[in-house]
């Protein structure tokens, strides 16, 4: 028999989840929100900012309140597949030997699996990664491995570009959101970060969580059991699928952006996939926010983290993304009426 699922307790629990997160990262409410959304979404996150920002840390704690097997691989330009399956060494005995890698260790019971500095690793590691993102499954020694529970979390330094790899367009299109850290601009944050000590040591912090608030292992119900209960009105299908047909065709709408052939931006995405996800995160805000409707602000709200990065532009223009999309998402928002 299958368990019933209280989204009201779940609720409170997805909360506290939050606030345990926004104890150990400060000015980072909107990414802590972010977050929240993509896990109980059912859906990876890939980090992006500066170095030093609480990316990892954010990642990390983000692992202890979800419990369960946790594991970590670090980009690198020498990173091949095989090391996420398997490690090699020399036993006791000086014979050659084989044991599982990070991947492998844990099997089912693996819950988080962290890809640091994703951009690093080649584009090897990467086809890798696409396999386990979209079907949660990895072939290794003759069979099938499967992740029924698993997260991925990867992060990407944006400041380096020596020895880094750009991620192909189906390999971001598998994460859920894109989710951009900054350092909080408020002096009273940034006075607390500099001279709190318990800021100092993040591993510590990140000790002092309570393990297991959301249980990883329960939550592909839930995420089901959200969708199947926050409802679209027409009116707002209406205003989602007027959303997409912009995106694929902003110069219909007269969306302007400087120095910018808006006829010749757009080389594809925004597809069926990327904008069932769109929709899949604003009915978990829906939730999240405490109602079983969806209104325009869920769409609004997710709308940079689930969609920016599945818009892909001509070569001319792919360079000038950070400065380009930004300024395309918020001219369809604003062409777009709301009902």
């Amino acid at each position: 028999m299958q368990e019933q699922i209280n989204l009201n307790e779940w609720r409170e629990r997805a909360l506290s989840f939050e606030q345990s997160a926004n104890k150990v990262v400060l000015g980072l409410e909107k990414q802590v929100r972010a977050l929240t959304i993509a896990i109980f979404s059912r859906g990876h996150v890939l980090l992006e900012g500066d170095v030093g920002v609480g990316k990892t840390t954010l990642l990390k704690a983000a692992s202890r309140l979800l419990g369960g097997a946790y594991q970590r691989i670090e980009g690198a330009i020498d990173l091949m597949p095989g090391d996420f399956l398997y490690h090699a060494y020399i036993d006791q005995n000086g014979q050659p030997a084989v044991a599982p890698g990070p991947l492998l260790r844990h099997e089912e019971n693996l819950a988080v699996f962290f890809f640091n500095e994703i951009n690093r690793a080649r584009p090897q590691a990467h086809s890798l990664l696409l396999r386990l993102m979209a079907e949660r499954s990895v072939n290794a020694f003759n069979r099938d491995y499967f992740f029924p529970h698993l997260t991925v979390f990867a992060d990407r330094n944006g400041l380096e570009r020596e020895e880094t790899f750009e991620l192909p367009a189906a390999a971001r299109d598998r994460f859920f959101m894109e989710i951009s850290v900054t350092a909080p601009e408020d002096k009273a944050l940034q006075r607390d970060l500099m001279f709190s000590t318990r800021f100092h040591d993040a591993d510590a912090l990140i000790e002092t969580l309570e393990p297991g608030i959301v249980p990883y292992d329960k939550l592909n119900a839930v995420s089901a059991t959200i969708q199947e209960n926050v409802r679209a009105e027409l009116a707002l299908q209406d205003y989602a699928v007027n959303i997409w047909q912009a995106l694929r065709h902003p110069e219909r709408l007269g969306i302007e952006i400087e120095d910018v052939d808006i006829t010749r931006l757009v080389a594809g995405g925004a597809s069926p996939r990327g904008m069932a996800m769109l929709m899949r995160a604003a009915r978990t805000r829906a939730w999240l926010e405490g109602r079983d409707y969806l209104t325009p602000d869920d769409i609004r709200a997710v709308f940079p983290e689930t969609v920016g990065h599945r818009v892909f532009f001509t070569p001319a223009y792919e360079l000038r993304r950070e400065d380009i999309a930004p300024a395309l998402l918020s001219g369809v928002l604003n062409k777009i009426p709301a009902p």
